[in-house]
């Protein structure tokens, strides 16, 4: 049975009055999409006038007080919900490569922290894995495989490490989008490494007659990759803590992240210091040999030749940031120290006055 013509024109009546409320409802959707649009680039050019004014001031010789004021305006502003509203760096190219024209910059702070969180947690999981898969292989290798890799576990774990390079250098660009202080150094030692782990997946280490010597790189680099390991553990259980401290002192902003050639208080400093100056000596040991081994002709793979060359390229850019760190370090201690002794001069001259 159909419906009575009664009914029909109710129904009618009904979808049309429905057809009007979605109409008003994207007519006041739009205008307050466009008045919101109109009010944040406002807001945008206030912000941005702001902090172009107080990096001005910042450039200017003034007394110790008002460069502390000044600094703590610029942490207020970059710290709270005008964070939003300042100009983004730019995406590079290595995003719009794996996301395309994608914007990642977060619009709400509390967004961006669990943005970092993520990635502090993404470094503590494979830290312990950097540590435990190097040693697994040459556990094995020593115990199992008679001195000789085969080719297989070796490109796992190049596979692996091609899979965390990636992860740690996207997680990075985009921390940076959001106002993190990563230096560029280190995000491009991971496009080093990544690309270095996607060459020596086409790297031939099968068995052989000279098997032993033709894997000598390999070994090093495995052993290189323990000690890499020990240090990460170190660095995330460290230095995040001072880092902590930094940002509940106002020294440090809560988008800043822990830098992977960086060191921490004087006591870690005495731990970490040889530890990565060691590192980065192993590093480009490693790579001398490869290229060694590759002149000597026991393996003349153009492979082996690009690996070498990347591992000294990391190896002296990370002894380049390491001494860069501490000097920058001392600069900040000695001008600490030269504020402290003006101050008891001054206090001591208030007291002579008096």
């Amino acid at each position: 049975m159909g419906d009575s013509p009664g009914e029909a024109l109710a129904a009618g009546g009904e979808v049309a009055r429905l057809v009007e409320q979605a109409k008003e409802l994207q007519e006041a959707a739009a205008s307050l999409i466009s008045r919101t649009s109109r009010e944040e680039d406002a807001l945008r050019q206030r912000v941005a006038s702001l902090d172009s004014r107080i990096n001005s001031l910042r450039t200017s010789k003034h007394d110790d007080k008002l460069e502390e004021e000044l600094v703590r305006a610029r942490y207020v502003l970059s710290e709270g919900d005008a964070a939003a509203f300042l100009p983004s760096k730019s995406h590079g190219r290595f995003l719009r490569m794996f996301l395309g024209p994608i914007n990642v910059r977060a619009n709400r702070k509390d967004v961006q922290l669990k943005v970092k969180e993520e990635y502090n947690n993404f470094r503590d999981r494979t830290s312990y894995l950097f540590l435990f898969l190097p040693s697994l292989l040459l556990v094995l290798r020593s115990r199992i495989w008679e001195g000789c890799l085969p080719a297989l576990p070796v490109q796992l774990y190049q596979a692996w490490l091609l899979y965390l390079y990636t992860g740690l250098a996207l997680r990075e660009n985009i921390l940076r989008v959001n106002g993190s202080d990563i230096r560029p150094w280190w995000i491009k030692h991971h496009y080093c490494a990544m690309t270095m782990a996607l060459i020596s997946l086409t790297w031939e280490t099968g068995r052989g007659p000279d098997c032993a010597q033709k894997q000598k790189g390999v070994e090093l680099f495995l052993k290189w990759a323990i000690m890499q390991g020990v240090a990460m553990i170190l660095q995330n259980r460290y230095q995040r803590q001072r880092l902590y401290t930094r940002i509940a002192l106002g020294k440090a902003r809560r988008m800043d992240v822990v830098w992977g050639e960086t060191a921490g208080v004087e006591g870690q400093l005495l731990l970490l210091c040889p530890i990565l100056f060691i590192l980065q000596g192993f590093e480009a040991y490693v790579g001398v040999l490869l290229l060694k081994i590759a002149l000597a002709g026991f393996s003349s793979d153009w492979q082996v030749i690009t690996c070498g060359i990347l591992l000294i390229i990391m190896a002296v850019g990370n002894f380049a940031n390491t001494v860069q760190t501490l000097v920058t370090k001392s600069k900040v201690k000695a001008k600490i120290k030269k504020g402290k002794s003006r101050q008891e001069l001054n206090n001591g001259s208030g007291d002579k006055s008096l």
